[in-house]
């Protein structure tokens, strides 16, 4: 880490962002300057020293439950859409590197000839070694989000908190897109997310989070610099912890 680098409260994170995150003002796909934007708010985290993990999710090529929803069975949708974050996944690797940043895709779904398979002590090696990883095609398993994915891939890996990046700047009671009188949480516990159906993840994800206390910042992808500004101990966001 550089001598002006700020002091940063974690050493190592696991970032989680929607596939839809990815799709910039297109309804569909991968909007490449989107894509290198993110890249540039990781490379400014990743330059502070912080080990970081990713998962990426899968909606803006394929959803599994809406796959589902139309009639196709469950099972199939859902590993259609654990291999579409295997593209985004490759998407991102592609940007991070033309950053100079080393990076591995690491998917739960073994495919040899364009990533490398999910293995615990292979991947802590490689944060060690200050690559970014990765974690693509959910768990590996249908029925399981990319959320409960990101929640354990962060407790394999002994990060210390999970960021969930977002369209909105925190954790809210209702849609601030919608309602202006929405109101905004600073701090907000695993049990209230679940008992006020908070839209932050799933409940098997919020679940683990909870039994492991491991802490999710919910903060806004869509403000320059904010990943980096947190992790200084500055910006805007919601943290879920008991």
């Amino acid at each position: 880490m550089a001598e002006d680098q700020p002091k940063t409260t974690y050493k190592r994170v696991l970032l989680k962002i929607s596939g839809e995150a990815l799709m910039g003002d297109q309804g569909y796909g991968l909007n490449p300057p989107t894509v290198d934007r993110i890249a540039r708010e990781i490379k400014s985290v990743h330059d502070m020293g912080v080990e970081i993990c990713m998962v990426i999710g899968g909606g803006n090529i394929f959803r599994g439950l809406a796959g589902s929803a139309q009639g196709m069975e469950r099972t199939t949708a859902d590993y259609m859409g654990m291999l579409a974050t295997v593209m985004n996944a490759l998407a991102m690797q592609a940007a991070l590197e033309a950053l100079k940043i080393h990076t591995r895709v690491i998917s739960a779904i073994p495919m040899d000839q364009v990533c490398e398979p999910y293995i615990r002590r292979r991947a802590v090696r490689h944060l060690e070694k200050n690559r970014v990883c990765i974690f693509a095609a959910g768990t590996g398993n249908p029925y399981f989000t990319t959320d409960t994915a990101a929640t354990l891939r962060a407790n394999e890996m002994a990060c210390e908190a999970i960021f969930k990046g977002t369209k909105v700047d925190g954790v809210y009671d209702k849609d601030p897109m919608k309602h202006a009188d929405a109101k905004r949480y600073d701090k907000v516990s695993y049990d209230e997310v679940l008992a006020q159906h908070l839209n932050v993840m799933d409940a098997s994800a919020i679940a683990l989070a909870r039994d492991n206390k491991k802490p999710i910042i919910v903060f806004s992808l869509d403000e320059p610099g904010g990943f980096r500004g947190i992790l200084a101990g500055q910006g805007t966001y919601t943290i879920v912890r008991d």
